[in-house]
């Protein structure tokens, strides 16, 4: 996977996708917006505090890596926003409604099952059944955009992630905006949640070898 994103970055891909379906007449997004629906306290895993700073900051990344394009004068004078993440014209990732429907939720709430995916993604597409979704998920597995991840101790289904971001593990843990400082790299930031997640992640295992 030639594209690899920050968990903020992968916040506002997520955000953009999901505006553009479910309100179109308000697509592209201003950056107040956008930062409102990054910050939002429903479907979203997990839940952050950004500042307009930072969302721009973002911004800037990911137009650098021609993910993302601002329109100035579009009905307004306020600059607005618009992904290019995939299905444009000149981008090599073309997706399916329904493989841009679950891409979405994954990135806006991290690794989820079938059964999840199912009902989340109904604003964006629709499923017959969740063996349907299992089957998209199959073939998104086969061409790299996902992967499974083990299944959880006490749980029946396995969960499903995108491989968009570094991290081997699912949600990104949120940071406060209020303990992190202006100074520090974005990126820098991003490597500490992925630690913190693998941390996470071997912990689980370690508790699951202990009660077998």
């Amino acid at each position: 996977m030639t594209v690899q994103l920050t968990p903020y970055q992968a916040r506002l891909i997520g955000c953009l996708i999901e505006k553009e379906a479910t309100t179109p007449d308000q697509y592209p997004l201003t950056l107040n917006a956008l930062t409102n629906a990054a910050n939002q306290k429903s479907s979203r895993e997990p839940v952050y505090a950004l500042s307009d700073a930072e969302v721009m900051d973002t911004l800037d990344a990911l137009k650098k890596m021609r993910l993302v394009s601002d329109l100035e004068g579009f009905g307004s004078r306020v600059t607005k926003f618009q992904h290019r993440f995939c299905n444009t014209e000149f981008g090599s990732l073309q997706l399916s409604e329904q493989e841009k429907g679950i891409v979405c939720v994954m990135l806006l709430r991290g690794p989820q099952t079938p059964g999840e995916l199912r009902t989340r993604t109904n604003r964006l597409c629709s499923f017959a059944d969740v063996s349907e979704v299992e089957s998209v998920l199959s073939n998104m597995q086969q061409n790299g955009l996902v992967k499974m991840l083990a299944r959880e101790p006490g749980k029946r289904e396995s969960r499903y992630s995108h491989l968009f971001t570094d991290s081997d593990e699912s949600s990104p843990v949120a940071v406060p905006r209020e303990v992190v400082s202006k100074e520090v790299d974005q990126d820098l930031v991003a490597r500490i949640v992925a630690l913190e997640e693998e941390v996470k992640a071997l912990r689980e295992e370690l508790s699951f070898l202990k009660e077998h």
